[in-house]
């Protein structure tokens, strides 16, 4: 678990990780590099669910050797299931790291909702639907190692 007060926000208990796949911890399918480094660190603090459609196959791939889960979605309506997934595994303590328009819902139902802007870029409106901005991939994990960054950049 990671705890964290944020003043004026108030104190989070995040158990989960959700990650979308591709455009954010993966570019055209291949995971981006030092990600997997982190996911370890963060694995011993968080349970760790990758969602996705799995549209370049490499789901199962790029999750051997980490302890996470890999929940495989159905094209159509993607952004309900993330939504959905979020909910089971409880909002309030859940962080969510996405890009994509499909991404909104699991974002605005997170704790925490960090989007991605990576070299896929990101859609404006997971953009505005996000607690925080980060330029990559790296630089989101690294807040949640690093929580005091969280701190800086949310209190108010």
């Amino acid at each position: 678990m990671i705890e964290v007060t944020i003043p004026g926000r108030g104190s989070y208990a995040l158990k989960h990780l959700v990650l979308d796949l591709n455009g954010t911890i993966a570019l055209d399918g291949e995971i981006i590099e030092g990600v997997e480094e982190r996911l370890q660190r963060l694995g011993q603090l968080l349970n760790i669910s990758i969602v996705t459609a799995d549209t370049y196959g490499s789901a199962q791939r790029l999750g051997k050797g980490l302890d996470i889960r890999i929940h495989k979605i159905k094209e159509g309506a993607e952004d309900a299931q993330k939504l959905a997934l979020v909910q089971q595994l409880g909002g309030e303590n859940t962080v969510s790291l996405g890009n994509g328009c499909n991404d909104v819902s699991m974002l605005r139902e997170s704790a925490l909702g960090i989007c991605i802007l990576g070299r896929e870029g990101a859609a404006a409106e997971a953009i505005t639907s996000s607690d925080l901005v980060v330029p990559d991939v790296i630089a989101a994990l690294d807040l949640l190692l690093h929580t005091d960054r969280l701190v800086a950049s949310l209190r108010r």
